[in-house]
């Protein structure tokens, strides 16, 4: 079954990287200041008028992908209103049975998460929970940077504070943003865990083909 048969991450890194410590502080100690994508001001405007009209705390689903947990978060908090992100158009037209979903308290938006999370830290919109389920773990060494605790964001992420839930099948990712975490004063404890509810596609692939998931847990 094709559907089992999930690859393992393969790196060309014997742990930590190397130069992790070096490229957090570098970015904790120097404002992101990319301009902003016009499409993501645009769709920043479209979010805060739905949360003005849901009224109720947020939940960020970022990295949402074809949205299956942003649906499945909704359901589980009632009483907050879920985001899913992503930045794939493709994806998030994928999945069309979101009406059928039999919850409202939720919405997609196609963004470029660089942006969005830092128009939502200056409109302090911010999250009481913030979950990034299996984000893309560029494996090689040299994509350090494009991994999210090496990216220029970083700092970002932490200041938009709330409980923070990371999922990966790659626990070194887990460990090094635990690390930069660290570098923040916050404490993050990273454990490997068997998912009663699969929130997303890819952790229904991986839990299918037997591998070990792990979840990183930060109060921000």
């Amino acid at each position: 079954m094709s559907f089992a048969n999930s690859h393992e991450i393969i790196t060309n890194q014997q742990g930590v990287h190397e130069h992790l410590i070096e490229t957090v502080e570098k970015h904790l100690n120097h404002t992101f200041r990319k301009p902003y994508h016009q499409h993501s001001i645009d769709g920043f405007k479209e979010v805060e008028i739905a949360v003005a009209a849901q009224s109720k705390p947020l939940i960020f689903d970022s990295c949402c992908g074809v949205g299956d947990s942003t649906v499945n978060l909704a359901k589980m908090h009632p009483d907050h209103f879920v985001i899913g992100m992503d930045k794939s158009a493709h994806r998030l037209n994928k999945n069309v049975s979101y009406e059928q979903a039999g919850v409202d308290n939720f919405m997609l938006l196609r963004t470029d998460l660089n942006d969005f999370w830092r128009l939502a830290l200056e409109a302090q919109m911010l999250p009481e929970k913030h979950f990034i389920l299996y984000p893309n773990p560029w494996p090689k060494s040299k994509h350090l940077q494009r991994r999210w605790h090496g990216s220029a964001v970083f700092p970002t992420i932490v200041a938009l504070g709330g409980e923070l839930e990371m999922r990966s099948n790659w626990r070194l990712y887990l460990h090094e943003f635990a690390t930069a975490l660290g570098l923040c004063n916050k404490v993050a404890n990273v454990t490997p865990f068997e998912p009663e509810l699969t929130l997303t596609p890819f952790e229904r692939k991986y839990q299918a083909s037997g591998q070990t998931l792990f979840k990183l847990t930060a109060q921000l």
